[in-house]
């Protein structure tokens, strides 16, 4: 809502259209950075779930971690003083990343566990 409000860019638009608004590209950026959280919050959540059954501290401490790295994400898409290719990367972006394998390894942990029980 803040990026909305500050680049001007009205609903129902998903993106700025180049050209009819003045700062597309910025807003753009913010948008695709806040589009890549929801599109891996739900296997995130889901294999936090699975793994934290049987390492419930490893995957707690994988969550603060993937949303410290989200935050890193967003603040590195949106600088636009950085290469859009790599900007969400240039700021600790891939914490997020690491996060989901950590959780990924311990659901895999668990999942073995739960099938030799």
């Amino acid at each position: 809502m803040k990026a909305r409000k500050e680049f001007n860019v009205k609903y129902p638009n998903l993106y700025a259209t180049p050209g009819y608004h003045k700062q597309a590209d910025e807003f753009n950026r913010v948008q695709r950075g806040h589009q890549h959280v929801f599109e891996t919050l739900a296997d995130f959540h889901v294999v936090s779930f699975i793994g934290g059954l049987k390492h419930p501290l490893v995957c707690a401490v994988s969550g603060v971690t993937y949303c410290l790295g989200n935050y890193l994400y967003l603040q590195g898409y949106k600088d636009t003083k950085l290469d859009v290719k790599t900007a969400r990367l240039m700021k600790g972006g891939p914490l997020n990343v690491l996060s989901v394998l950590i959780s990924m390894g311990c659901a895999i942990s668990s999942t073995i566990s739960l099938i030799k029980a």
